[in-house]
C-alpha cells in the first residue's frame, strides 16, 4: 500500500540522519497516524536537524520555539494586537500554525505555557481570546527535552505525556556511524540539499488511507490484552489510557501501511508498543527502586501471548 513517496521520504531523511533507520521509521509512523513525538535525548544528538529535515522533505512550513521559563501561551498560539494605523485589533498567529513545529526543550516552560499546546495537538485547532482557529491538517509536533538536566525544568504531567504518540531517543551511533557522519558533514550539511519528495496534501491523504488498513479480531484482542496487562502488572500504578489504546491500534495500522500491507500483523503491534507505552505507564514507588518503565513494558510483551495466526 505504501507508495514510492514514502520510500523517498525515508531515504531523504536517512541521507541526513546517520544510522537511525529505526527511529526514522517510527517518526514516519507517528506522522501517518496523526500523532506527535517527544524526543528525549542529550544535547547535540540531531533532534533539531531531524525536525528540519522532515519539514523540508514534505515541503511543509517549519517553526521552532525555544521553550523558556518566561515564555507565555500567546507566544506559542498567537494573540490579537492593536494596529494604531487602522485602529483595529489584528490577529497575529503564533508558531503553532505550522506543518512541523519543533517545541525545543519543552520542559523548560511553565505548565501554563506547556498546556497551550494541548488543544492544538489533540484537536488540530487553537482558541485565541474566544476565537477558535483551525491548524494545518497534517500539523506535527516534535518536542524535545534533556533527560539529565532537571534544574529549572517543569516535568510534563501525565495528561500532556499522553498527547505524545511516541517517546523516542536517537542515542549515540556505532563507530562506523561516526565515521560516516564525519565524511557526510565534512564540507557542508546535506540538509542544504534536501528538496521536497512528498507534498503536505499527500501526507493528509495517506493519513486517511491508514484508517482503512484491515484489523482482524485477533489483533484487536491482542491490543486489548496488552492494554489490560499494563493496568494489572504488579509494578504498575497507572496503566495506559483508552486514548492510548486507540493510538496503539492506529499506529499499528500506520506501521502496516508503511510496510506496504493492507492488514495489521501482531508484529506491527509489538514493534510500536514500547515507544507508545513506556512514557505512559506510571510505576509504584516501590517498583521504581528495582525496575524501569522500559523493562516493565518488555515484561508485558513477553507475558502476553501473541496471536499465532492472522486472518485477513
Amino acid at each position: 500500500m505504501a507508495n514510492a513517496s514514502l520510500d523517498s521520504l525515508l531515504g531523504c531523511i536517512n541521507r541526513v540522519i546517520v544510522g537511525k533507520e529505526e527511529q526514522i521509521r517510527l517518526l514516519t509512523v507517528a506522522l501517518l497516524a496523526r500523532g506527535h513525538v517527544l524526543l528525549e535525548d542529550l544535547p547535540g544528538m540531531g533532534k533539531t536537524v531531524l525536525a528540519k529535515t522532515l519539514a523540508q522533505a514534505i515541503g511543509g512550513t517549519y517553526h521552532r520555539v525555544q521553550f523558556t521559563a518566561d515564555l507565555l501561551p500567546s507566544d506559542v498560539i498567537g494573540l490579537h494586537v492593536y494596529n494604531q494605523r487602522t485602529q483595529e485589533f489584528e490577529l497575529r498567529k503564533g508558531p503553532v500554525f505550522a506543518d512541523v513545529l519543533l517545541a525545543d526543550e519543552i520542559n523548560r516552560a511553565t505548565p501554563r505555557t506547556q498546556s497551550g499546546l494541548l488543544e492544538g495537538m489533540e484537536e488540530r485547532q487553537v482558541t485565541i481570546e474566544g476565537i477558535t482557529l483551525p491548524l494545518p491538517d497534517a500539523m506535527f509536533v516534535i518536542a524535545t527535552q534533556n533527560p539529565i538536566e532537571s534544574e529549572g525544568t517543569y516535568p510534563l504531567p501525565e495528561a500532556q505525556m499522553d498527547r505524545f504518540l511516541f517517546k523516542l531517543s536517537l542515542g549515540y551511533g556505532t563507530r562506523e556511524d561516526s565515521r560516516e557522519m564525519l565524511r557526510r558533514f565534512r564540507s557542508e550539511s546535506p540538509l542544504a540539499e534536501i528538496t521536497p519528495v512528498i507534498r503536505v496534501e499527500e501526507i493528509a491523504a495517506l493519513q486517511r488511507e491508514v484508517t482503512q488498513v484491515h484489523v482482524s479480531q485477533a489483533v484487536e484482542d491482542y491490543v486489548i490484552d496488552l492494554t489490560e496487562a499494563t493496568r494489572s502488572h504488579r509494578s504498575v500504578e497507572v496503566g495506559i489510557s483508552p486514548r492510548a489504546m486507540l493510538a496503539l491500534l492506529r499506529c499499528s495500522q500506520a506501521a502496516a501501511f508503511l510496510a506496504g500491507r493492507a492488514y495489521v500483523l501482531p508484529d506491527d503491534v509489538k514493534w510500536v508498543f514500547p515507544s507508545l507505552a513506556t512514557h505512559r505507564i506510571r510505576l509504584s514507588m516501590e517498583a521504581e527502586l528495582h525496575v524501569t518503565e522500559a523493562e516493565v513494558v518488555q515484561q508485558i510483551l513477553q507475558s502476553v501471548p501473541t496471536p499465532v495466526e492472522e486472518s485477513v
